[in-house]
């Protein structure tokens, strides 16, 4: 990585979706003989579990602490890795699905409506999850003004912007960052310390009309974009002032 992301976080997570216009198979045969090539490349991914209703996620022992998934869904098909050592190794798994998709479960470039790709943080913290986000985030913005006013403060903050890399609007970058903390948590002053502040980077790209769509070439931009937008963009810029704002706290 060129960043130790795990560094700043206590979980970090890479997620990739492709999203569909017609369903997935659903035939326990198909769905069988993709899962179980997916274990001869990874044969530690060995737990099938019906996901939802109309869903099905292979993965590792979830409770290993960094473990790969594959999921089919109605209309989407997703892979991850939950605290990935490198970028390649997070990449690999991605990269493998998408050359089984398009034979194994009839996945074309005219069936993709988008591709989505999540880098995931995970930050442990005790204490009231909309004062930290707005020291970090907010601190000397406009909104700091309205947060400073008589009462508990904040009730909910969990900030989100979408913005387009492309003049088309086809490639689009979405950054959240999720509070967890309940309006009972502030009334009672007593805060849940297992349920961390979330930030999510997903980079997603749309089909350009008149133009081909390859999902391999698409991911493979996917990830140079994602990796050099967190490293200029959201590292220095939200990560590296929660991590701060969260240490003031300990």
């Amino acid at each position: 990585m060129s960043i130790s992301y795990s560094s700043f976080c206590d979980d970090f997570f890479v997620d990739m979706y492709v999203n569909t216009r017609f369903d997935l198979p659903s035939e326990r045969e198909t769905l069988l003989t993709f899962f179980e090539r997916i274990t001869k490349q990874f044969p530690s991914m060995k737990t099938l579990a019906r996901d939802g209703d109309a869903g099905y996620c292979l993965e590792d022992d979830p409770q290993a602490g960094r473990n790969r998934w594959v999921s089919v869904d109605i209309d989407r098909l997703g892979s991850g890795f939950v605290n990935p050592e490198s970028f390649q190794e997070a990449f690999e798994l991605p990269k493998v699905v998408i050359e089984l998709v398009p034979y194994m479960l009839g996945v074309r470039s005219l069936d993709i409506d988008s591709v989505d790709l999540t880098f995931g943080m995970d930050f442990d913290c005790a204490g009231n999850h909309n004062e930290i986000i707005a020291e970090a985030l907010f601190s000397g913005s406009a909104f700091s003004q309205i947060f400073n006013c008589p009462g508990a403060g904040p009730l909910s903050l969990s900030p989100a912007v979408v913005v387009a890399l492309d003049d088309d609007c086809t490639t689009r970058a979405r950054l959240t960052v999720d509070s967890r903390t309940e309006e009972s948590e502030i009334r009672n002053k007593k805060f849940d310390e297992n349920k961390p502040i979330s930030l999510y980077m997903t980079i997603r790209q749309y089909p350009c009309p008149g133009r081909d769509f390859d999902l391999k070439t698409v991911f493979d931009r996917l990830c140079r974009m994602s990796v050099d937008f967190m490293d200029e963009k959201v590292v220095p810029n939200f990560v590296m002032p929660l991590t701060n704002a969260i240490a003031h706290r300990r």
